[in-house]
């Protein structure tokens, strides 16, 4: 199965991509885990994020998609993976469908996480890290919206919306499901 997870920060894509991920018996393919250990491994591609980072700015498009076409070909991702953080925008969903036609392969569903904003915002402040400030997390969610909402009208029909509101057990288990009802 390959699949892509869509939601605003905080849903618990992350924590739910470990859970479907050992689940579905597929790699869970992290942005944020490519960049740490193409980081940590001082590869060309890390250290062109690091600049970026210690920059302040955001990784261009370009560099992220080159990761995860790398990432890609290994050979645990051939028959299937799910994807978290990749694609964030409908240009880069673009370079998922050209990466993977190379193979002739598709995105099988998204599975989005639907969640309150407010709801959302409670959950991360709750988690007290030093950068979630009630300003800084409603400005993730106003980017969410509009740069990656934008790729559930892309992928459409393969859009399978969850409840994210739950106990982690609880909203895997409603995903397997809703995933074993579009097979």
């Amino acid at each position: 199965m390959r699949l892509v997870l869509v939601g605003p920060p905080g849903a618990g894509k992350g924590t739910q991509a470990t859970v479907l991920s050992e689940k579905l018996g597929v790699p869970h393919i992290s942005t944020g885990d490519l960049f740490r250990a193409h980081i940590s491994n001082q590869t060309e591609l890390g250290r062109e994020v690091q600049e970026y980072l210690d920059s302040g700015e955001l990784v261009p498009d370009a560099v992220t998609n080159e990761m995860v076409r790398e990432r890609l070909s290994q050979p645990d991702a051939v028959d299937g993976f799910l994807l978290d953080g990749f694609p964030r925008n409908v240009a880069q969903a673009g370079v998922l469908g050209e990466i993977l036609a190379q193979n002739e392969h598709k995105i099988d569903n998204v599975l989005e996480f639907r969640i309150d904003e407010d709801i959302v915002v409670e959950r991360l402040l709750a988690r007290g890290r030093t950068d979630d400030k009630e300003d800084v997390i409603r400005h993730r969610q106003q980017l969410y919206r509009s740069e990656t909402a934008p790729l559930l009208d892309y992928y459409g029909a393969i859009v399978v919306s969850i409840d994210a509101v739950g106990d982690v057990h609880e909203i895997g288990e409603r995903a397997l499901r809703a995933l074993r009802a579009e097979q």
